[in-house]
């Protein structure tokens, strides 16, 4: 399934808490339709002392956010993408439907 994001794009999220934040994509799950976006979302995870983490205790982490509740940011603004035929290499591109560039 194509989705409007990719890993590595920078989005900016439209409803939760987390509304109006800039993230970069970390991971995309393609079969919950969810992506964990860095610094966003981020969730208490108790964990016990191991060899990883002697001491142990509560750690920070992103949780996933559904991807229809975020938007690529193209030139600072958030923006709807369309996709078209590239000239050069005939291949199907991203572009920003505001300004018109292509999205990489």
């Amino acid at each position: 399934m194509k989705f409007h994001v990719k890993k590595g794009d920078t989005v900016e999220v439209l409803a939760g808490d987390d509304k109006g934040k800039q993230g970069k994509i970390l991971f995309v799950d393609t079969k919950k339709s969810r992506a964990t976006v860095e610094g966003i979302n981020l969730v208490s995870k108790h964990t016990k002392p191991n060899a990883k983490s002697p001491q142990g205790g509560i750690i920070k982490k992103e949780a996933s956010i559904h991807i229809s509740n975020l938007m690529i940011v193209s030139g600072g603004v958030a923006t709807k993408i369309g996709r078209r035929l590239d000239e050069k290499t005939n291949k199907l591109v991203r572009y920003s439907k505001k300004s018109g560039e292509v999205i990489k």
